[in-house]
Parts: structure tokens; C-alpha cells; sequence
């Protein structure tokens, strides 16, 4: 059982920004090439921050408004030399956030959650830009088809690591959801046997209806 890598997943033809490349170019990069931000590299081509439309839109809320009926926010004292600036490297989010291309799904996915960032570039061992990758690549691997992931569950988890007999367990997949059903010898395994199927890209959800001979998991009483 092998994670998709954010190598398969991510765009390698990526848009990038200088440093010193000024705000309406900027604004005609994200508009004419269809994308929501883009990395911003030095003359060696490694990234050194984010520009994104939530930076540029900062500039917009930092006006005021015409007819005096929107106030101007009250923006902390970065949030104002960002909405002052002209150039990437004055609107940039920095530093950049970013991946390797060995990393797997949950890697990924885990550096996004905690550094609430939406995508990440993707750089090699010199930090070198290689691509990008989105939310939306990470959630590609939910476009599995349902018998790929029936196959990787019944031949990697249960036979290769489990060495479970396809006749002990049986595997059913609609819409990414798994259920499992049959029979095994000790009880401990189920909580195994459902916590690596989980663990399957395209896996939505898993129930189990799996019946057990013996029930290891309780502890012999112990002598008074």
C-alpha cells in the first residue's frame, strides 16, 4: 500500500512572479492564465513567497469607499505596508510554504491544514521550484474508481500485510465507502484490518461487519 506522492499530483507548468514584478501585472498573471495565486521566485528560481488574490484584494479593501458608507478598516501596521504595496515582494505572503516531491497526500494535506495555506509549491533537494500543488490536486485521489480501490484493499491490506485468505474477509466499495464483512481469528485484528483501509487514497468511509473466534483483546484475571 503505497500513498499517491504530490509528485503525480502537482502542476508542473506553474506560473511564477519576481520580486519585482508590479501589482496590475500581477493582477493580469492570476486573470489571463486562470489561477488563484502564484509563487513568487528569485534569479534562481526558488520560491520566496505567495501572491494571491486574497493579497492583491487587500489593496481594494484599504480604500475608501466614494460614498463614505463603508468604513475603512482598522488593518494592523503589516497589513497596511502589504496593502501599500506596488510590487510582489511588498504583497507577497512570505515566506513561502512548501512541499517536497516525495511527500504523500497526508503529508501535504497536514502542512496546509496547520500553516492555512491552499496550495503549496513544490521544490527539489536545492530548492528549486518544480510545481505546485492545490487542495484541489490532493482531492484527485477521491476520483479513484471504486475497483482500484477494492483491489488495493484486497491485495495490499488484506493478503500482503494482513495475510488474510480472500475468503476471510470480503471487500465491497460504492463511491469510495468500504465494507468489510467476514470472519476472523482474533478479535484485535478488525481495528487493524479498518485503520489501513482508511488509510487508502480514495477511501471516503469504512464499516465493518467482521465476526471474530477469539477475543484476545480481554486480559486473564489476575491471581489474588
Amino acid at each position: 500500500m503505497q500513498h499517491r506522492t504530490v509528485e503525480e499530483l502537482m502542476t508542473r507548468d506553474v506560473v511564477r512572479a519576481r520580486p519585482d514584478t508590479p501589482f496590475k501585472e500581477l493582477v493580469r498573471l492570476l486573470a489571463e492564465n486562470d489561477v488563484t495565486a502564484v509563487p513568487v521566485v528569485d534569479d534562481r528560481d526558488r520560491p520566496v513567497g505567495v501572491v494571491s488574490e486574497a493579497d492583491l484584494l487587500r489593496k481594494s479593501a484599504d480604500q475608501a469607499d466614494p460614498s463614505g458608507r463603508v468604513l475603512v478598516p482598522n488593518l494592523e501596521a503589516w497589513e497596511r505596508a502589504r496593502a501599500e504595496g506596488s510590487r510582489a515582494e511588498e504583497l507577497m505572503s512570505a515566506p513561502a510554504v512548501c512541499a517536497r516531491p516525495e511527500w504523500n497526500v497526508v503529508e501535504a494535506a497536514r502542512l496546509m491544514e496547520t500553516q492555512h495555506v491552499k496550495r503549496l509549491p513544490v521544490v527539489d533537494e536545492t530548492d528549486r521550484l518544480l510545481g505546485i500543488v492545490s487542495r484541489g490536486d490532493l482531492l484527485r485521489i477521491f476520483l479513484r474508481r471504486d475497483d482500484a480501490i477494492r483491489d488495493e484493499i484486497t491485495q495490499d491490506v488484506l493478503w500482503r500485510t494482513m495475510e488474510l485468505a480472500p475468503s476471510e474477509v470480503t471487500v465491497e466499495v460504492r463511491e469510495g465507502r468500504v465494507a468489510l464483512a467476514g470472519s476472523v481469528e482474533f478479535r484485535s485484528l478488525i481495528p487493524v484490518i479498518e485503520q489501513l483501509c482508511r488509510g487508502v487514497d480514495g477511501v471516503v468511509s469504512v464499516t465493518e461487519h467482521i465476526a471474530y473466534r477469539t477475543d484476545d483483546a480481554r486480559r486473564p484475571p489476575t491471581g489474588t
